[in-house]
């Protein structure tokens, strides 16, 4: 076996780094053609080719699944899911040449140490033997404790089979995992396997500077990205109470919305930041002295155990405070305005909140379901542009076709959606992650702790039992991609939902130019403690029943 001690992890992790599979580069495409070489290698897949697989996407790049089965034959099949791709590396700097050169950036940051962060001098002062670059961390230290993990199990150490998925484009829109799980469907039902539970290798978070502990996790965060499309009434500069200035509209739903307190979850220790906005602007494509016509704000809204129902509520009632705020600012302008000019005077209609799904039915009801479906389906084949740039455009042509219903704040989602996921309560996760902290607390003088929510967001949201019970029809209805160009198979998630779990490397900075994986735990540590969690989880007796 090639890789089953420290230096060999480690060797193979700075391989994979040296891959610089940036999300959308051909170096994605290329890392996974080199697990596959890698893997290929193996006598267990030259006599099985058919179970070491690429599937494409569409557009493309694509995942790799790897299957090795159990030396006695069993339908009992533990998921080792990761991703390889990564985030640009722009934050290094000075440093950028070296962010995929792991060894050399070591070296270069121990030279660096009087210039470098308190928190990252404190460890390269500590016991820790810490190796630096991108996807260090986040987490391509994860995939190669899997391929570790592969490999004992082709060395017939698990009572059961073993799948390996590694998919692309992770850290953008998940189209990776999302195209993984026909496959897995398919692979379930051609190789008769029955998937008891999945592993992912996410790396560990702190949760505060100086955090000793040391973590695995049942579950993951949600996320939802909220658009409103403001379309409020075009005039000319010289005449500004003639319209209404969508920016202005923008700018009073960010003081509703922007650090929302109403949106904040409290489980456990667990607590989620209140949303932000992560894109505002207005839609005007050229400068001239009229106002533009429209305007976007996308927020960021992550959540635990919310429905999505309560969030479009909540999202739904900031609208309408933002609205009654501008209609008493814009009619204390127009007071104070009116005194200036006393042959001024105006009116003006409130302003109308809708969802994106009564937008289009009224869309519908006007022109026809065939012309709107002409249309989107037009765009759909012209489209440019990527998911969120193209949801707005969607939101945009239908508002056009019902302009006299304006000014009106539309609120719609774009991808990526994520859904909160849990295995916390789940009697058989809790008995194996139970045992492995106290295996772990026997053997090793480690603050093991078990928390309910990986905070990064993760692909397990894809395949884990959702928190809320939600019917994701409630989102998906409001997403005006849905089936343009972009399908979130709400339905096939809810098949192949399984219990989940998360164990991996300790590593720190995940995203900055200090990314960092520390090695003596990630690489000397961990690989028994996730040989002991995949025995745990293959002890499961084969059933068909599904866990909440």
């Amino acid at each position: 076996m090639n890789w089953q001690t420290k230096e060999a992890r480690k060797q193979l992790l700075c391989d994979l780094v040296e891959h610089p599979s940036i999300t959308g580069s051909n170096a994605e495409i290329a890392i996974a053609e080199y697990v596959h070489h890698l893997l290929g290698q193996k006598k267990y897949f030259q006599k099985r080719p058919n179970h070491l697989l690429l599937h494409p996407l569409d557009d493309g790049r694509r995942l790799l699944t790897a299957l090795v089965k159990s030396k006695q034959p069993t339908k009992k099949t533990v998921i080792l899911l990761s991703h390889f791709d990564v985030v640009e590396v722009e934050d290094f700097g000075s440093l950028e040449n070296l962010a995929f050169h792991p060894r050399a950036l070591t070296l270069e940051m121990n030279k660096l140490y009087n210039e470098l962060p308190i928190a990252v001098q404190e460890d390269l002062n500590g016991k820790g033997e810490w190796l630096f670059g991108r996807g260090s961390m986040d987490m391509k230290a994860g995939l190669v404790l899997h391929l570790s993990m592969l490999e004992r199990a082709m060395e017939g150490n698990f009572d059961g089979n073993v799948l390996l998925l590694t998919v692309p484009d992770e850290e953008v829109n998940s189209l990776g995992m999302l195209t993984a799980l026909p496959a897995l469907e398919r692979m379930q039902d051609d190789l008769d396997l029955e998937y008891v539970a999945c592993m992912n290798g996410e790396p560990m978070f702190s949760k505060y500077p100086g955090d000793d502990h040391y973590y695995a996790y049942t579950g993951s965060i949600g996320k939802v990205l909220p658009g409103f499309y403001c379309y409020g009434k075009e005039t000319h500069v010289g005449d500004p109470f003639a319209g209404l200035n969508p920016n202005l509209m923008t700018s009073f739903l960010a003081r509703e919305l922007e650090l929302n307190e109403s949106f904040i979850e409290k489980i456990d220790e667990e607590v989620t930041p209140p949303p932000v906005s992560l894109m505002q602007r207005d839609l005007k494509e050229a400068y001239s002295v009229q106002t533009p016509q429209a305007s976007v704000a996308m927020y960021n809204v992550l959540f635990l155990k919310q429905s999505i129902d309560d969030i479009n509520n909540k999202l739904l009632a900031g609208a309408k405070r933002a609205c009654e705020k501008l209609d008493a600012f814009m009619q204390d302008k127009v007071k104070h305005f009116a005194e200036a000019s006393a042959q001024f005077h105006t009116t003006y209609d409130p302003i109308r909140i809708m969802t994106y799904q009564e937008l289009l039915e009224e869309a519908k009801l006007r022109y026809g379901a065939e012309e709107i479906e002409r249309r989107q389906n037009l765009l759909t084949a012209q489209r440019t542009t990527g998911d969120r740039d193209f949801s707005t455009l969607l939101v945009q042509d239908l508002a056009k076709m019902c302009k006299e219903l304006a000014p009106m704040i539309i609120l719609f989602y774009s991808p990526p959606f994520y859904p909160a996921v849990s295995s916390h309560s789940d009697p058989y996760i809790q008995t194996v992650m139970r045992e492995v902290k106290a295996e772990i607390e026997n053997q090793n003088p480690l603050k093991w702790t078990v928390s309910e929510f990986f905070t990064g967001l993760s692909d397990l949201s894809f395949i884990g039992p959702l928190t809320s019970g939600d019917n994701l029809s409630q989102l998906t209805q409001n997403m005006p991609i849905q089936n343009k160009g972009f399908t979130f198979p709400d339905e096939l998630i809810q098949k192949l939902s399984m219990p989940i779990i998360n164990i991996g490397p300790l590593g720190r900075d995940p995203h900055q130019w200090t990314e960092r994986v520390e090695l003596h735990y990630s690489f000397e540590i961990l690989p028994d403690i996730i040989e002991k969690a995949i025995h745990l989880l293959l002890s499961k007796s084969p059933t068909s029943d599904k866990h909440a």
